[in-house]
This record gives structure tokens, sequence and C-alpha cells, in this order.
């Protein structure tokens, strides 16, 4: 692992980050905990929240985002289990900053320990893009630790050649070069498809990260299908059609291959940037909920 000074652009950075990730947790008007957790690669923040009651669920983020952010995205499994949203370490929010190599397990190791620390042998894991490739790799490492899996626009399975996003790169320079809204619009374009998928909190959120924090540019790698094949347990993979980043049909065609007890699900007409159907939402929340 790389240790860094610091994973923002300056202290001022920093507090821009967490006064949004604030501001983004009280607008959800829910009660909450914010639990610490000692790891090997160092300190580790969640928020429990969600239904005490309920079935304990262990949530990842996509990167360069936070975990305030993806419980907004998330908020339809708030009613049913008891939920331990993980700030991804080495990435904006509240863990140490300890940058992680997405080129071998270490995150996978990360999550393991995460489980362990929270006290369970086991746990239900949910993850969407870079988040999902962390719990990819955590079923690499230790494929009985994680009971049953969603993985929504996963990395790691079948990520394109980084030729594929490349048409965001222009759009990217010239945000840096001018600050303004329209070309950041423009870069995310090819990840949304539309712009009506890019919400007021994903622009605010995207923003905040690229102005003030180092970008993880690097997906976690993909696993060979020896590697996957290890992973017994139930999950389901929701892939979308056009997305530029993990196409569905590649991701699709071989998570059927290593795991044959997989449910595998196409988000037709979207991209990467999405929206769920209600009954997207249900199937999640069912397929988690099975004791």
């Amino acid at each position: 692992m790389t240790r860094e000074k610091s994973i923002y652009r300056s202290e001022k950075s920093k507090k821009e980050v967490l006064e949004l990730y604030d501001r983004q947790m009280e607008s959800l008007k829910l009660s909450y905990t914010d639990l610490y957790i000692d790891t090997s690669f160092g300190k580790t923040h969640l928020i429990a929240c969600g239904s005490p009651a309920g079935k304990p669920l262990l949530v990842f983020h996509g990167g360069n985002a936070t975990t305030a952010y993806n419980l907004k995205y998330c908020d339809f499994l708030l009613e049913e289990f008891h939920i331990f949203a993980v700030d991804t370490i080495g990435h904006p929010g509240k863990s140490a900053e300890v940058s992680l190599s997405p080129r071998n397990r270490d995150y996978g190791k990360w999550a393991v320990e995460v489980i362990k620390g929270l006290g369970f042998r086991k746990m239900a894991c949910f993850g969407g893009s870079f988040g999902a490739g962390i719990l990819v790799k955590a079923m690499c490492v230790a494929p009985e630790a994680v009971e049953r899996s969603v993985l929504l626009v996963p990395s790691a399975i079948q990520n394109a050649p980084a030729l594929k996003s490349i048409n965001m790169a222009f759009p990217m320079l010239m945000y840096w070069l001018t600050h303004k809204e329209k070309w950041f619009v423009k870069c995310l374009l090819p990840m949304a498809v539309t712009e009506d998928n890019i919400t007021k909190d994903i622009l605010q959120t995207a923003r905040c990260s690229i102005d003030h924090a180092k970008i993880k540019s690097v997906m976690p790698q993909n696993e060979s299908c020896e590697a996957l094949g290890k992973y017994q347990n139930p999950v389901l993979v929701m892939a979308a059609e056009k997305d530029c980043l993990f196409p569905a049909k590649k991701v699709l065609r071989k998570a059927r291959k290593v795991w044959k007890q997989s449910v595998c699900y196409l988000l037709k007409d979207r991209g990467h940037i999405h929206k769920l159907t209600d009954r997207e939402k249900k199937m999640i929340v069912d397929f988690l909920i099975v004791e």
C-alpha cells in the first residue's frame, strides 16, 4: 500500500469534502451511528443506520464518491436492513487516507478485515462500480466471508479498455481550464448516456471530488475465472447495457461462466450512471433478504 500525506489537495479541500459529506447525511434525515474500526491498512469509518432489527448488510460506495452520497442512492435499502455503510479507505470520506493498489487484492483483504472488525464471521454485501470491485476482491480473498452479494455495474470482472472512456478526457481538460459546469456535464455524459441521469447530488458529489481530492482513476483490476470461481455463494450481478466502463455484454457473459449460481440482470438502455426502477430495487432487496 502507498501512504500519502493526504488524499486531498489542501486542508481547505478536505474541509469542503467533509462539509458536503455532513450536509448530505443531514439531508437524509435518519438516525445513524458513526463507527470506527481498526484494520491493518488503517482506521476505517462506517455509518450504521437503517433498521436495527434488520439483517446486517455491508455497503460499499463507488470510487471517488462517499458513503453519504451512496446512502442517498441506496435509500431503498434502509427499511429492511441494518446497514453498515463503509467509507472506502484512501477515498473521500472519514477513513484513513491510505491509498491501496487496485491492481492486487489489498482492497479485498481490507474489506474482509472490516467484516471481522464488525464482529461478523460473514455478511451479506452490496457494492456498486468501484465498490463492487472491492467486493469482488473480497469474494476472491475469503469467499466464505461474503454470505451473498449484489454487484451493481461492477468493476474487476471484465473492465473495458481505458480507450473506451477516452472521450471523457477532453471535456475534463476543458473543465480544469475553465471550471465551467457545462464541461463537467459533458465529461460525465459518456457514463450517464443522457443528462437526465446526472442528478444534482451526482453533479455536486463528483465536482467536489474532482476539485478537492486526488482522484483514483484506475479501477480494481479484473480477476481471473479461476479466482472468481472460488466464490460459491449466491450473487446477483446487474450490469448496464451502455456502460462505457464495465459493459454488460462482457461482464454478464463472464459472470455466468464463473458463477453458475449467479442471477444476472441487464440494465437495458442505461449507462454506468443510471436510475434503478422500483422493480429493480425490489429485486435487490428480495435477493439480499434471504437467510
